[in-house]
């Protein structure tokens, strides 16, 4: 007994080493190396993950190769996931006893072909990277030809061509969140993670590229502006990913990795022979940015998230920009905004905040449920008692921060261009209370050489430098206020 505790204590230590100096073995940052207790820590869980219809630069770069055309020279990583404790994969070819999954984890295998068995029986043919010897994964009924055009493939392994590519193409590469589902991890030494919620259509960096999951390869990570990082663990090719296309479903589907993240370079760059296929789509805003309103004939503020249709897009004939009209599809607005349609060309002039691609993302945004009544008020930009957070939003865009006093009460506070400050008081439920239009810069009494404190009815508030909504923070969901 002792003897198979000192064994698996070897194996533990050798895995643990061994992912700390493989490349394909990537962490967010703040994991925390601890000891393996048990195998089945060891081992983890099999991370879900995904990868929509294939979108130009999936297409583009990641080809998906079924059993039946794997070149010799592939290479595989071994990922076995929980199930896989309890069956043998692999057969060493010098000896022909099977090897245990724990001991093959996180090794390189290197496609060399299929061959016969003395049984009859087809196998799929490997060397190991690491020690040079010969492995085979032995297909239990049938022949080669007949098992290579299923979805199977050979359990446990990750394709690591899609990873190579991956990094190639992403690493440092600014891309956006298409989910607000993400992991952080736990364990420097091991599969442990947590769930996190993060803002869709973020902008974030790619910081590192390394190996998933058989399911779902290609580990992401990425950070954002304040320095925080999470990742997704996704599909690119789909090759060997043992999942059919119908699979990709509900939460799988979040792990495609356009459902997941949308690569900056690549997203609705327009030309202008191609514009007119985007009139009459869904898109949503990234950004808030400010539009023009055109029954209040003003620039109205709109916050991220909000769903539009496109109307109509006119090049204009003295300058790169376009006029774009777009209706909202919940209030029927139609709103116009002036915006570069290449990329390219937005990057040349320095101003790729206009870029069409850089303000709106294609897809449905946030459904606001709202009635005839309030939707009237939405559409001239006015904010009316009752309102929700989300309808005030549609009506007066992100406010320009946040206070908090007692009770549960807080405000969101805009600043007018005549200098003036709109306080939206909301009530513990919130919804709104009363709303109040003040001098600014600062607002009715507002001591600025009190630190940004006033007293509101007795009542002490905080007035925050950035809009942040109650129950919104970044990982928390607490609602962290961010400086």
């Amino acid at each position: 007994m002792k003897k198979m505790i000192f064994t698996a204590c070897l194996a533990i230590a050798f895995l643990t080493a061994s992912a700390q100096s493989n490349p394909y073995i990537v962490k967010t940052k703040g994991a925390k190396k601890s000891a393996m207790t048990a195998m089945q820590e060891e081992i983890a869980e099999a991370i879900e993950e995904n990868e929509d219809e294939s979108q130009d630069f999936i297409s583009q770069n990641f080809k998906f190769h079924s059993l039946c055309d794997w070149e010799d020279g592939m290479k595989f990583m071994v990922m076995p996931e929980k199930i896989d404790l309890v069956v043998r994969t692999f057969t060493d070819a010098t000896t022909g006893k099977e090897v245990s999954n724990m001991t093959m984890k996180y090794k390189t295998l290197i496609y060399k072909g299929h061959s016969e068995g003395k049984d009859g029986h087809a196998h799929v043919d490997f060397i190991c990277q690491e020690d040079q010897k010969p492995y085979y994964y032995e297909i239990g009924y049938g022949s080669f030809e007949d098992y290579c055009f299923q979805k199977m493939g050979v359990p446990t392994l990750a394709y690591l061509g899609d990873v190579d590519i991956a990094k190639e193409k992403l690493l440092d590469k600014k891309v956006f969140t298409k989910t607000k589902f993400y992991r952080i991890d736990t364990e420097y030494d091991g599969e442990g993670y947590q769930d996190v919620e993060v803002d869709q259509d973020m902008e974030v960096t790619v910081v590192a590229v390394g190996v998933g999951s058989r399911r779902y390869p290609v580990k992401i990570i990425v950070e954002d502006k304040d320095g925080n990082q999470f990742y997704q663990n996704v599909t690119m090719s789909k090759t060997n990913c043992g999942m059919r296309d119908d699979e990709f479903v509900t939460d799988e589907a979040r792990y495609l990795f356009n459902n997941s993240f949308e690569l900056m370079d690549d997203i609705m760059s327009i030309s202008p022979r191609n514009y007119k296929k985007f009139i009459g789509k869904v898109v949503h805003t990234k950004v808030p940015i400010r539009m023009l309103n055109e029954v209040s004939s003003k620039q109205q503020a709109i916050p991220r998230l909000a769903e539009y249709n496109v109307m109509s897009i006119t090049p204009h004939k003295n300058d790169e920009f376009s006029t774009v009209k777009l209706r909202n599809t919940t209030t029927g607005n139609f709103f116009y905004v002036e915006a570069l349609l290449d990329h390219m060309t937005a990057q040349e002039m320095g101003k790729e905040q206009q870029f069409f691609g850089a303000i709106f993302a294609p897809g449905p945004g946030k459904k606001v449920v709202t009635s005839e009544a309030t939707r009237a008020m939405i559409r001239q930009g006015h904010v009316g008692i009752g309102m929700t957070g989300d309808e005030v939003e549609m009506a007066a865009g992100e406010a320009n921060y946040v206070e908090y006093s007692d009770g549960g009460v807080y405000y969101w506070v805009y600043e007018r261009s005549n200098n003036k400050l709109l306080f939206v008081e909301f009530d513990g439920t919130g919804v709104v209370k009363k709303t109040s239009v003040a001098d600014g810069p600062y607002g009715p009494g507002v001591n600025p050489e009190t630190n940004n404190k006033k007293t509101t009815n007795g009542k002490k508030t905080t007035r925050m430098s950035k809009a942040v909504k109650p129950d919104r923070g970044w990982l928390s969901g607490k609602g962290t206020p961010l400086e």
